[in-house]
């Protein structure tokens, strides 16, 4: 399809939007499609499920927001609640839902997602939404129902049929004598550029906050025309309370707002109602969500005068992610929305600034005995640290509830990937460009997050840890890109490993794999794998028979067992394989005249390393970093 098919189709879809009936033929849809007249808690909540449910060991996820919002899982699973409370239309659906985190959490990111969904969705069939013509806040046509026919019409209906005329549509309402029939009906779809449906208020500067931008206002170019102030017809509707009717309203950095604006927000969320000076309460559903700060909601709490607001309020702490995988995926979106032009990321790169600033969103564990604050960032990132168990680590979790409400935030990790990519000179930023980068950053006092020489202590205390681990990843790709194959070799070494403990255990021999003559099982070659991994002599048959025990579980439920489903004996032969190379590796890498049979290997390893990634300048510096730490051993 071209662009000019691809326009006309738009255009028609567009058309097909454009319906308009009369208020008997809007009950006809209604009685076909009730979901037509739903309330706005339960619209959001349906189009949210729309996109379907998926149950993890964890619990639910929710697919609408993949590939946009990451490490906040158990948020949305709270979110998520209040709204499938509010869609039942239980008491939850008249509190604000306020999302409370620091900068750069994901929750502005969240409101678009919603906002640009209704859009989305109010142009299904699902989502249609319908409003009566010329009412200023569209509002839902079977509010022309009289009080006391709408029992029997919800009977009828199988909907329930909540609020009143606005003022606009009484006055109408009165001039047509009554008649349902003077009331036309329109498909609307939600649209915040053109502010039906969908609000949003971002408080300004004080001395120009006016309860209007809220509320409407009047015109005062029809006072004149219509005789009183108190005329509908004299009012602009057009208050972002008015614009968000049957939909979703957006309230940025709500608890910074004066008392007087936050009464009315409350007051809409609890009742339903928009107070203004010249009418009566204006009846108004929508979904009203506010975000604001950490200080300031902890200011809001301490201050005994708000007691009766915070019994209206539905609070959703979004912190900063503590899962080192989420955070790179941040990275990775951040970096899709623009370009690094001909500036290329070696490998690494995102997984190092992920470290970083995850660690800075910790608190250093309380048993720093058997737990260090990389051991913690691991398990927070999935991997397996010791006997670690599952309770544990919940444990471990609520240690310190105001963990990942502190630290760097992800646009201080794009900060930090700006300045390395000018400082560097070459057209690649590696993981120690990076982390110098954030050394210079911080001794500059350009990283807000971090206050003080005892932070930028801190700072650079953990630039060093990530150095470290960094340090052995290095060590790792390299002597994977020497050993030829390296996954067939581990796995040929594993089941060699396998084969020799199940004979030792069960003490029976093996087969010659040349002559085929019965051994004993090599318990020397067992040895030199388990030394690799620190398992001593005492505890080798204890470990051997687990991992029996393990291989078995799995061949029973038809699953593989390979070589890396073991965390501690995956180590154990690895070292096992660059112990067998390392001597090469490092005659390799560090000499500064290779000779022709190493300038041969040299290249190898470097197209290797192309394969995974690296550019042919990141691939030597990569080489050249290597050598020089096996030379320090």
């Amino acid at each position: 399809m071209d662009l000019m098919e691809r326009l006309a189709a738009h255009q028609r879809e567009s058309a097909r939007l454009t319906w308009r009936g009369s208020f008997a033929e809007y009950l006809a849809i209604v009685r076909e499609r009730p979901q037509v007249a739903q309330l706005s808690h339960a619209r959001i909540n349906a189009m949210i499920q729309a996109a379907g449910i998926r149950e993890t060991r964890e619990g639910r996820e929710y697919p609408f927001f993949d590939g946009q919002l990451f490490g906040l899982a158990p948020q949305i699973r709270h979110i998520m609640e209040y709204f499938e409370a509010a869609a039942r239309r239980l008491d939850v659906r008249k509190r604000v839902l306020l999302l409370i985190g620091p900068p750069g959490t994901g929750k502005s990111t969240f409101l678009v997602l919603l906002k640009r969904g209704l859009e989305a969705y109010t142009r299904t069939d699902e989502g249609a939404v319908y409003g009566i013509v010329g009412c200023p806040m569209h509002e839902e046509p079977l509010h022309l129902i009289p009080q006391a026919l709408r029992e029997e019409f919800r009977r009828e209906l199988g909907v329930v049929i909540e609020g009143e005329l606005c003022p606009v549509c009484q006055w109408r309402w009165r001039e047509s004598g009554e008649n349902v029939e003077a009331f036309e009906v329109e498909r609307i779809v939600f649209s915040e550029r053109d502010r039906i449906g969908i609000g949003t208020f971002t408080p300004g500067d004080p001395k120009d906050l006016d309860t209007a931008l809220l509320t409407g206002s009047l015109d005062f170019s029809k006072i004149a025309e219509y005789g009183s102030e108190s005329d509908p017809r004299a009012f602009r509707f057009d208050g972002e309370f008015n614009v968000a009717n049957r939909g979703l309203m957006e309230e940025q950095e709500w608890l910074k707002q004066p008392k007087d604006f936050m009464a009315l927000l409350l007051t809409l969320a609890q009742e339903q109602n928009i107070k203004t000076g010249r009418f009566a309460l204006i009846y108004a559903d929508e979904a009203i969500i506010a975000h604001s700060n950490l200080h300031e909601y902890e200011k809001f709490i301490a201050n005994p005068e708000n007691e009766a607001m915070k019994n209206r309020v539905y609070v959703v702490t979004v912190p900063y992610t503590l899962r080192i995988a989420d955070e790179e995926k941040i990275y990775r979106k951040m970096l899709e929305d623009g370009s690094l032009g001909h500036t290329h990321l070696a490998p690494d790169t995102l997984s190092v600034a992920a470290w970083l600033t995850v660690l800075t969103r910790l608190s250093e564990p309380k048993d720093k005995a058997h737990l260090t604050l990389l051991d913690k960032a691991k398990l927070y990132n999935g991997e397996a640290i010791q006997d670690f168990k599952d309770h544990q680590l919940d444990e471990l979790r609520r240690e310190d509830p105001r963990e990942g409400m502190v630290g760097l935030s992800p646009r201080d990790a794009m900060n930090i990937l700006v300045h390395a990519m000018g400082k560097t000179g070459v057209p690649c930023v590696n993981p120690l460009d990076y982390l110098q980068a954030a050394k210079s950053f911080a001794e500059s006092g350009r990283l807000l997050g971090i206050h003080g020489p005892e932070a930028q202590k801190r700072f650079l205390e953990l630039i060093h840890l990530v150095r470290g681990e960094y340090d052995k990843t290095v060590q790792k790709v390299v002597m994977k890109a020497f050993v030829h194959a390296f996954d067939e070799s581990a796995q040929t070494l594993f089941v060699a490993y396998m084969d020799h403990a199940e004979a030792d255990i069960a003490k029976t021999r093996l087969p010659d794999p040349i002559t085929g003559e019965l051994r004993d099982p090599d318990v020397e070659f067992l040895r030199t794998i388990e030394e690799q991994m620190g398992v001593s002599a005492g505890a080798a048959k204890s470990f051997r028979e687990e991992l029996l025990i393990k291989a078995g579980a799995a061949a029973r439920k038809g699953q593989p067992f390979r070589w890396n489903d073991h965390p501690l004996l995956a180590e154990g032969i690895e070292r096992k394989l660059f112990s067998d190379v390392r001597t090469l590796v490092r005659t390799t890498t560090s000499t500064k005249t290779p000779d022709e049979q190493q300038r041969v290997k040299i290249a190898a390893v470097t197209r290797q390393l192309e394969q995974e990634g690296y550019c042919p300048h990141c691939a030597g510096s990569l080489l050249q970093y290597a050598g020089s730490l096996l030379n320090r051993k």
